[in-house]
């Protein structure tokens, strides 16, 4: 049960609304985040069209999709907003605001950051009221919440919606799979004859990486326990998925690329367990149903970690000081750039989470369900 008194909108519900934008064009992790607080808004507006200004993936993946969002309009690339995806053709901000403004947007939220990027973009919708978050530097929207930087993400952007008037409905993310997900995913994978585990080693820093051999113990302890053992990748993780699947040295299928987001969704969804670093892939896992234990650094859990225990696990390293160089990585922001925290390295921070105890978790896990 939500708890009333953490969750309750500190506002009420605005009246005569239509059409809500809501800002979030970055990452998969980031989109599953705020999938409760975007179905706080479609309960507290159930006749208002929801608008996603998203990436170019999110309008893939939602497209004939089940769920809080009607539509997605895809913002141009721009700092702080979103990366350029290869062949893109060039989008002009001006000409998108112009367009954006004509749709005439009674509620524009920004749950994308601390706004000093996304904010103007927000004001410039033209809509009726404008709420979010704001960092120090950001300009204000009509109605904003201190963004500091270590808070629970999903509750996060609960209470951002809550400046509306759209009280929280659930605090766990779930994101609907579909016949054709399945069915895709069947295809690629065929039907199981015995339990599926998912491995996923990579993450886009390097620093939340689990030692690709660490992977590969797990998978042996699991293979010899009786499991099929998937490792999963982006195409810019062959190289890792190859180093686990070559370190097992036992019979694991690799998956690096033959799935599309919504089969991948299928395939997590379809297994006993999924273990990961703490990325995108972890969260869809969460969302889809799957049972997970997910390895992260300390100041991440933070974060991103699931606020439930009954079948997600997180494993942590207690590391703060960069590997390479000992700077303290709590002070101010964890970081999650180059340069951030006086520190450049990308060494992981999580290379002293023992495999015993990835391993008996799983176990536990596995048992339990």
């Amino acid at each position: 049960m939500v708890a009333p008194a953490l969750l309750e909108p500190v506002a009420d519900r605005v009246p005569d609304v239509e059409r809500i934008a809501v800002l979030r064009a970055n990452a998969l992790g980031d989109f599953v985040f705020v999938l409760p607080a975007l179905d706080a808004l479609r309960a507290a507006y159930p006749e208002a069209e929801l608008v996603l200004l998203g990436a170019p993936w999110h309008a893939e993946l939602l497209r004939d999709r089940p769920g809080p969002v009607d539509r997605v309009l895809v913002v141009p690339p721009a700092p702080g907003i979103r990366d350029p995806v290869r062949g893109e053709p060039a989008s002009e901000p001006a000409r998108f605001l112009a367009a954006a403004r004509a749709e005439r947007f009674d509620l524009a939220l920004q749950l994308h950051g601390g706004g000093g990027n996304s904010n103007p973009l927000v004001n410039g919708l033209g809509a009726r009221l404008t709420a979010g978050l704001r960092a120090e530097d950001a300009p204000p929207l009509d109605r904003w919440i201190r963004y500091v930087y270590y808070q629970n993400e999903v509750l996060r952007y609960l209470e951002v919606v809550g400046l509306v008037g759209a009280p929280a409905t659930t605090v766990v993310p779930r994101f609907p799979v579909t016949d054709a997900d399945r069915a895709e995913a069947r295809r690629v994978l065929g039907d199981p004859d015995r339990p599926r585990v998912a491995l996923h080693p990579g993450a886009t820093d390097t620093r939340r990486r689990w030692p690709a051999g660490r992977f590969a113990e797990v998978a042996r302890e699991l293979v010899a326990d009786g499991y099929e053992v998937l490792v999963t990748g982006t195409p810019a993780e062959q190289e890792l998925v190859d180093r686990v699947v070559a370190a097992a040295k036992v019979p694991v299928r690799p998956q690096v690329g033959t799935l599309d987001l919504g089969a991948l969704a299928a395939c997590y969804a379809g297994c006993a367990l999924v273990i990961s670093n703490d990325t995108g892939p972890l969260h869809l896992a969460a969302a889809v149903g799957a049972a997970t234990i997910g390895v992260y650094w300390v100041g991440n859990l933070i974060n991103s970690g699931h606020l439930l225990r009954g079948r997600h696990r997180p494993i942590m390293s207690w590391t703060v000081h960069c590997p390479v160089c000992g700077v303290d990585c709590t002070r101010g922001v964890y970081p999650a750039r180059p340069g951030d925290g006086e520190c450049p390295h990308r060494d992981s921070f999580v290379t002293d989470v023992p495999t015993v105890e990835v391993v008996e978790t799983a176990r536990e896990l596995l048992r339990a369900g």
